[in-house]
């Protein structure tokens, strides 16, 4: 074996990201994060116009076409793909 994910590592890079989300939510205004949400929404609203134009899309396509970065993409089609939307 040797190869693959190590869940140890996996789950504390995971309990990393929380705690710096938690403090990130901490220090931001209200009304940026108002901001970000609607952005984040637009985003996807424009995702899945994409996707229904053009059939379903791999990340470096949606990359290409958004102008997002590849690990952008992919999170974005993955989380659209669990909720339904994609």
């Amino acid at each position: 074996m040797g190869e693959g994910v190590d869940p140890t590592q996996m789950c504390q890079r995971l309990v990393d990201k929380v705690a710096q989300s938690k403090q990130l939510m901490a220090m931001t205004d209200p009304d940026l994060l108002v901001l970000f949400e609607d952005w984040f929404e637009e985003l996807e609203e424009e995702i899945i116009s994409l996707i229904k134009a053009h059939g379903p899309l791999n990340p470096e396509a949606l990359a290409e076409k958004t102008g997002l970065s590849l690990r952008g993409a992919t999170f974005l089609l993955s989380k659209l793909k669990r909720e339904g939307k994609a």
